[in-house]
């Protein structure tokens, strides 16, 4: 099972988190760690458990098995109020009978005794709160009154308005459509960087998760599968189902002998560290180079292409497969169009024991 490294500086730290419901086993003995400040996306599939972790760092479940640290702290043994987490939903869950202010304030208007600031503090945050997310002047509204997007604004607002030591965002965009989601998802990393906070923010969306986060946990089948930057979980994929599941793929069985990889009738060589034997080759689309068809690499038949403006998408049959291949415009050999042959050559091709 893969382990975070034991970095320095870890706010959080999960070790061997286990959590089943009935026969379900929804979270296998996960251990990662978030360090301070960090913007660590949970990443995967439906029913991958990313969900299920996140509720049991909010205290909504219970762990069947581990343990949970955040500062140094037994985050488990800790009641849910004096965890100081704040949480935002896929459906804002915003007061529909409350302005925007009260809606902001609950969480402060709440507490008892000492805890409580008084009118004038809690009036202070409320306004410097619509500042940082830009909703100055909209205090007065109602949810009713609002975009989507601007619900989702009250409602971080409303869970930065506590002052939380960890911010749990549980697909905060997914009620949002795609233009609306792009324009909120720049603006989510820089309140965060402004808010100083450690998030911990689960998707099912590999764009939204590679363009936001520090790093990114990706969980399949409750277990935590790889852990890294965007860019090592992008670049170097742990397994198949990473590859894939990152972006577009295409496969091919080949052999490893040596130094040499063989898919097919192409043979180039092997990247390093790949295993020996049958193997599994996947590769991106778009990582290709067309070559007339007495050139090198693998054998195809283009079937149609397909432009969309400087884009092009190129069908082609490879060993009897249907395989949609991309290119650009520009850099389109004249030699591919429909019912020719060509070769198709795959520019970083990740190998995985077959």
């Amino acid at each position: 099972m893969p382990q975070a490294a034991n970095t320095d500086g870890a706010a959080l730290e999960i070790r061997g988190v286990s959590k089943t419901f009935g026969r379900f086993p929804a979270l296998r003995d996960v251990s990662l760690r978030a360090r301070d400040k960090e913007f660590l996306a949970l990443l995967g599939p439906s029913g991958s458990g990313k969900t299920t972790l996140l509720r049991v760092l909010a205290g909504l479940e219970t762990p069947d098995a581990g343990e949970v640290r955040f500062g140094g702290e037994d985050f488990l043994a800790l009641p849910v109020r004096r965890r100081r987490v704040g949480m935002v939903f896929q459906h804002y869950a915003l007061f529909r009978h409350m302005t925007v202010a009260q809606n902001i304030a609950f969480g402060l208007s709440v507490r008892r005794g000492a805890e409580r600031p008084s009118r004038d503090e809690i009036a202070e945050r409320v306004r410097r709160l619509l500042g940082l997310v830009q909703l100055e002047g909209y205090e007065g509204r109602y949810p009713s009154q609002l975009s989507g997007g601007q619900r989702q604004r009250v409602a971080l607002a409303r869970a930065l308005a506590i002052e939380p030591r960890m911010l749990l965002l549980d697909e905060p965009f997914g009620a949002l459509d795609a233009q609306v989601r792009r324009g909120l998802r720049r603006w989510l990393r820089e309140l965060h960087d402004r808010a100083g906070v450690t998030t911990v923010f689960v998707t099912h969306d590999q764009e939204e998760a590679l363009d936001l986060a520090d790093r990114v946990a990706i969980l399949r089948d409750g277990e935590l599968v790889q852990l890294g930057t965007p860019n090592e979980v992008y670049e170097h994929p742990a397994d198949p189902f990473v590859f894939d599941f990152l972006g577009a793929a295409c496969r091919m069985a080949g052999v490893v002998e040596k130094d040499r990889l063989r898919v097919a009738d192409w043979e180039s060589a092997a990247p390093a560290g790949a295993p020996q034997g049958p193997v599994e080759v996947l590769f991106r689309p778009d990582e290709v180079a067309f070559a007339p068809a007495d050139g090198a690499g693998l054998a195809a038949e283009v079937r149609a292409v397909a432009a969309r403006g400087p884009d092009v998408r190129i069908e082609c049959l490879i060993e009897g497969r249907a395989v949609e291949l991309r290119a650009h415009g520009a850099a389109l050999p004249a030699g591919v169009a429909p019912g020719l042959a060509v070769r198709v050559k795959p520019l970083r091709p990740q190998v995985y024991a077959g």
